[in-house]
């Protein structure tokens, strides 16, 4: 195995046949990791036809993305842990097995309960193979430039997947029936052969770790899972309107959540061999790395959720060109992730990533300022052809700001994955990588309930009043509610996009006064002699 440290110290050369397969290997890692990632985002556009066919009520609906999300961000400790202990290829490959299975029962699916049970054990399968896609990069590339240009790769399509689950989505849902299936339905079914023909070829190109010694810690497995799980779902609960904070099963979600971290936190410090060690958040860098790693995505990912809903319900785009409008995210966060590939041979990771999180600042603080008129006159006028935000220009209210955070999220992500599992033991590198992706997710999911009910907050009394004028303007309730929110939702999102430059701003805080790791130290590769604190 290319990377890992033998028993006597030495790291074995890899052979020229390893090293042709390379570009292979970060074909298909990169692949099984944009179809998890774009998984969580691909099925939004398709929701409303979902619910249409299969008769799912709005309430329910929301869960075909919240359970997938709650799967993937509370079993992918788990995942990372067996990655370690049975081998990481052969998780991966798993992983990979289970995701194509769910995909296809979800892509047939003729109930609400077999699509919801589907998207649940799709996220099993992501929460096998994503860590241990992150962590045989790892293992598999030098130290140095082929492992950077790896994790830059690797970081582009972990954060321009959204982007494009969100063209996909709308392309897919768009078309007539093929074979006798709604679009919708394609958008599961073309996982299908990508997850199973990249578990075919893993054994071809990527090289099984070493299955390192010790027990599946079950009792930390079962508090620890539980417990991301109460937390992923309350937070993801809190931020539905119908639901918010002092819903009973929200308060009780969140609290059975800290209680049970509590006591797997308790479980890992008296085990031999802890699902978590303590020892991967040792080093400062790295546990500024996961930090910040849960700030960002918690920005981001309620970015695209404010933006589409803007473009799409405000300024009156179609589902196809709402997602083509995200189009340049993925071509500037590509372009961020290969400069900041190059620039971290040369400078140290905390320029890079903190000058990212200063753009993606001034991108949300762009964002705040979309205004549309919201005026009872202007409502008024609201048609199918006259949209609320009709004089909203993309290319110049949306679009610069788009390019300037995706460019900023691609220098954020390559230096902090570098980071986050550089100089880790190599029986950890799978639950390191398990670690970073749990922060990405939950970090999601907690984004999106604190900007929703922030949102909500502002946009709430915005919206009673508009309502009130429209009424007594002669519309039905129904009517001038509709036109109401989306008179308040600009307003709301504003405070969001805010409120999100704020998380950023706190990681770039971190990122300048902890990250000191330097750039010479990731050309470098086994773990660490002692605490690096800087």
């Amino acid at each position: 195995m290319t990377d890992v440290k033998t028993a006597g110290g030495q790291t074995p050369e890899p052979t020229q046949e390893r090293t042709l397969h390379l570009g292979w290997a970060l074909v298909l890692i990169s692949m099984a990791q944009l179809m998890v990632v774009l998984d969580a985002s691909i099925a939004n556009i398709a929701l409303p036809f979902i619910g249409e066919d299969l008769s799912i009520d709005q309430a329910n609906l929301t869960w075909i993305v919240t359970g997938y999300a709650l799967a993937f961000g509370g079993l992918l400790l788990l995942g990372g842990r067996l990655g370690d202990l049975y081998g990481r290829r052969r998780i991966f490959m798993v992983g990979l097995v289970v995701f194509a299975v769910a995909s296809l029962l979800g892509g047939f699916a003729q109930n609400e309960a077999l699509l919801l049970g589907s998207r649940g054990l799709q996220g099993l399968g992501a929460a096998l193979a994503s860590p241990a896609a992150l962590a045989l990069i790892t293992t598999t590339f030098p130290a140095g430039p082929p492992r950077n240009r790896a994790f830059a790769v690797y970081a582009a399509m972990s954060g321009a997947g959204a982007a494009v689950g969100l063209i996909l989505g709308g392309w897919l849902t768009g078309l007539d029936p093929v074979l006798g299936l709604e679009g919708w339905r394609w958008t599961f079914l073309i996982n299908v052969p990508i997850g199973l023909v990249a578990a075919f070829l893993a054994p071809r190109f990527l090289n099984e770790s070493e299955s390192h010694p010790g027990q599946l810690d079950v009792p930390g497995a079962i508090t620890g899972t539980l417990g991301l799980l109460g937390l992923v779902y309350g937070f993801s609960r809190a931020g539905e309107e119908a639901h918010g904070w002092g819903d009973t099963w929200t308060i009780a979600s969140l609290a059975a959540g800290v209680v049970l971290l509590a006591v797997f936190a308790l479980i890992e410090s008296r085990v031999k061999h802890p699902l978590l060690p303590v020892r991967v958040f040792a080093n400062r860098t790295r546990a500024t790395s996961f930090l910040v790693m849960a700030l960002v995505p918690a920005a981001m990912f309620a970015m695209f959720y404010f933006l589409s809903l803007f473009i799409q319900l405000v300024v009156g785009y179609s589902p196809l060109r709402t997602g083509f409008a995200f189009l340049p995210f993925s071509v500037g966060i590509v372009f961020g992730a290969a400069l900041s590939s190059n620039l971290v041979n040369r400078i140290n990771p905390r320029y890079i990533a903190g000058v990212g999180t200063i753009m993606s600042v001034a991108a949300l603080v762009g964002f705040s300022m979309l205004d549309v008129p919201t005026s009872t006159e202007a409502l008024l006028a609201v048609t199918p052809d006259n949209p609320l935000g009709a004089d909203v220009n993309y290319w110049t209210a949306i679009f610069p700001f788009i390019m300037l955070m995706s460019v900023g999220m691609g220098m954020v992500f390559v230096p902090l994955t570098l980071t986050a599992v550089h100089h880790l033991r190599a029986e950890d590198s799978g639950i390191g990588s398990g670690v970073l992706n749990t922060m990405q997710q939950v970090g999601g999911a907690l984004g999106l309930a604190i900007l929703g009910t922030v949102s909500l907050h502002y946009a709430e009394g915005t919206k009673s009043a508009l309502a009130g004028d429209l009424v007594a303007r002669g519309l039905p309730p129904v009517d001038a509610g509709r036109l109401a929110f989306l008179g308040s939702f600009t307003e709301g999102a504003a405070a969001a996009f805010l409120v999100g430059a704020g998380l950023i701003a706190i990681g770039s805080v971190a990122i300048w006064a902890f990250l000191n790791v330097k750039h010479e130290e990731l050309a470098t590769d086994g773990p660490e002699s002692g605490v690096h604190v800087g």
